[in-house]
């Protein structure tokens, strides 16, 4: 799909504006839009009896993370669509969890051709830990309108990691 070495990508990829890598998946998947990267805070509130405050202590609690939903995308190989089939087929014969890792691209034109020059913007990575695919919704196929088929997938994680 794209060498990061030379940060030479291909045309459709002029679309997609997110790479995600799967630990466990030998590629890269493209993405128009990534949705629901979140972490939240349960505050606890609690009072001790022989306090002489009415108002209750606030302390943190557990950390919840929504679910992730990618907007597909366009993949070079099949491997990433083997992984998701590996997470929502009821033969699944393995723990699909994996380390998944979303990058932000930028994307410079050089020139009308098909060949476009990006680079990575490592500014703005995201990894979702112990994460797997908890949703696939299919795209509405209707052939009399003229809208692209986007596929989405939904994926649920244990932990959210902000390197940068």
């Amino acid at each position: 799909m794209s060498d990061k070495n030379t940060g030479s990508m291909y045309y459709p990829l002029t679309k997609m504006n997110f790479l995600v890598t799967v630990d466990s998946v030998d590629g890269v998947a493209a993405f128009s839009e990534v949705t629901g990267v979140e972490a939240t805070v349960d505050v606890i509130e609690f009072r001790q009896g022989n306090s002489n405050s009415l108002a209750p202590v606030k302390i943190p609690g557990l950390v919840k993370h929504g679910n992730v939903t990618l907007k597909f995308g366009y993949t070079r190989n099949n491997k990433f669509k083997d992984w998701l089939k590996d997470c929502v087929t009821e033969s699944r014969a393995k723990d699909a969890r994996s380390n998944v890792t979303i990058e932000l691209i930028n994307i410079q034109e050089s020139s009308p051709s098909q060949v476009v020059e990006s680079t990575l913007d490592s500014t703005l990575t995201w990894q979702l830990t112990n994460a797997w695919v908890c949703k696939y919704t299919a795209p509405d196929l209707n052939a009399s309108t003229s809208e692209v088929a986007i596929e989405s997938v939904e994926i649920a994680y244990e932990e959210l990691v902000i390197p940068n």
